[in-house]
């Protein structure tokens, strides 16, 4: 273990590191969340999934209090008797994602490009169909003018020519951070989001709200889109065994596979210790 005690805030991604590769979350990795929350350590879901896809999230992680969503864009307080509680909420003017747009496809080719501009739930992806894409998400093809007359949560983009790896640092040399935040989560296409959005953004939103230290957040992750989390969080970065090279290589620890329960797993033990 990384350090002696207990953390004060856990926070971990969802597909891929806590949810198995057959899109379900095993019952025994409930219990064990649910545990952590009686122990009174808090519970954060760190996903890409935009809140179109809220009720999802919350069936998967049932035991978080927050959720940083759409890659660090959207932020929620689930634990307001009230009801949810938006402490974040970043757009990407159209016009703004256009110009980014222009000048990928004029360094790297044509480009399939979706957006996700709405947030109600169930929300359909728009712009260009691509039969790669791995979730049956409701989709409306749309011609990119119209997809970028307002602003969008997020945008997905890929070319054929490129692997999403060489796409992303193609992408980072073409667009300043200034303009947008470019990632890429394993699902091919990289995301390019709000400028100063991304999961270790979202988290300290989560953390300034409970008056949590940076030092005291263990995080999980599998993809590059949670890098900036482990460089933020200081009391432990995890990763599942299936991880993208560039996470494994930043994180203290690697646990069992999302397959095998490995975030539940490694949290017994903590709890056990």
């Amino acid at each position: 273990m990384p350090r002696p005690g207990l953390p004060k805030l856990i926070a971990t991604d969802l597909d891929g590191t806590l949810v198995r590769s057959d899109d379900t979350v095993s019952e025994f990795t409930h219990e064990v969340l649910d545990r952590v929350r009686a122990a009174g350590i808090p519970i954060v879901g760190a996903t890409g999934r935009g809140p179109r896809l809220a009720e999802l999230t919350r069936n998967d992680i049932r035991a978080a209090d927050f959720l940083v969503m759409a890659g660090g864009g959207r932020v929620v307080d689930q634990s307001d008797p009230a009801g949810p509680l938006v402490l974040r909420d970043e757009r990407l003017p159209g016009e703004v994602l256009a110009g980014i747009i222009t000048d990928l496809e004029a360094q790297v080719g044509p480009l399939t490009v979706m957006v996700e501009a709405l947030d109600i739930p169930d929300a359909p992806l728009w712009g260009d169909y691509d039969p790669t894409w791995r979730y049956p998400d409701r989709f409306e093809r749309r011609a990119r003018a119209e997809c970028l007359q307002g602003e969008v949560i997020k945008a997905f983009a890929r070319t054929a020519d490129h692997d999403v790896d060489a796409l992303l640092a193609a992408a980072r040399q073409i667009v300043s951070p200034d303009r947008a935040s470019i990632t890429q989560a394993g699902l091919g296409f990289v995301e390019i989001c709000p400028p100063g959005v991304d999961k270790a953004t979202g988290l300290a939103v989560v953390a300034e709200a409970l008056g949590v230290d940076r030092a005291e957040v263990l995080v999980f992750g599998d993809m590059p889109n949670d890098i900036p989390m482990f460089e933020w969080a200081g009391w432990g970065r995890v990763a599942v065994s299936n991880a993208h090279p560039s996470v494994r290589r930043l994180a203290d620890e690697v646990t069992l596979r999302n397959d095998d329960d490995g975030v539940a797993v490694y949290l017994d033990r903590l709890l056990s210790r």
